[in-house]
């Protein structure tokens, strides 16, 4: 069974009595493992898929199920349970909390699933470690690199375990170098945990690190290519 399943997903927003398209019919699955670029140009669709990967929002008509749950009918507390428990969230401006050092920015996730204190602790620790930066634990976010910041953003959307981790424009904010350095953290936690990652972008360079980049424009998938099929597709010429 895929991990994600999207069939025929359409978006319409409403603002003042004008109604506007922005998923056209979207059919897709990602299977438990994998690493998949979405791609498009400003106002594709790209970020709408991501907000309803993400249990963000809601399809106006189709299916999006997750790990075999459906999405499309659930409740704000529902939803808010499953983005807890089922997503990792990685963002441009990576939303650490200020006030927070790494160590508590990383228990957040565990806080609101009721884990205990000790267990938090030993659980931030580990995810820490595992990115590189368990002797920045008590630092505050003001006090670190951009770099280190996606890290600890990277580090609690590993936290409690979700089967996947969404990362929207995770570079964005990053020179080349140090973006460079955080995709290849995502490649290594794809390659070495397993870890199933979608991740929006519009840049190509970024693309690369992925097995498999699904192209968005006006709304609709434009194609969906990964590195087996274009392997056939040499194989065969």
């Amino acid at each position: 069974m895929p991990l994600i399943e999207v069939e025929e997903v359409r978006k319409v927003y409403r603002m003042d009595g004008v109604e506007f398209e922005a998923l056209k019919g979207v059919s897709f699955t990602v299977d438990k493992g994998e690493f998949v670029i979405i791609m498009g140009p400003s106002g594709s669709g790209k970020s709408t898929i991501m907000h309803i990967l993400g249990a963000l929002d809601v399809p106006t008509s189709g299916r999006y199920v997750l790990d075999g749950k459906e999405i499309a009918n659930m409740t704000r507390d529902e939803l808010a349970h499953v983005r807890n428990r089922n997503i990792g969230f990685v963002f441009q401006g990576f939303n650490l909390l200020p006030r927070m050092n790494a160590m508590e920015n990383v228990e957040l996730p565990m806080l609101y699933a009721g884990v205990s204190p000790k267990e938090r602790k030993a659980k931030a620790n580990q995810a820490l470690e595992l990115v590189g930066l368990l002797e920045w634990a008590y630092h505050r976010p003001n006090q670190m690199s951009g770099g280190q910041q996606q890290r600890v953003a990277i580090a609690r959307a590993l936290v409690n375990d979700a089967p996947l981790l969404l990362a929207d424009e995770p570079t964005g904010s990053l020179d080349s170098k140090t973006g460079a350095q955080v995709m290849e953290m995502l490649q290594s936690l794809n390659e070495t945990r397993g870890i199933t990652v979608v991740l929006v972008t519009h840049d190509s360079n970024i693309a690369k690190y992925g097995k498999r980049i699904i192209r968005v424009l006006d709304g609709l998938i434009s194609s969906d290519e990964s590195e087996e099929k274009e392997e056939k597709q040499v194989a065969l010429r």
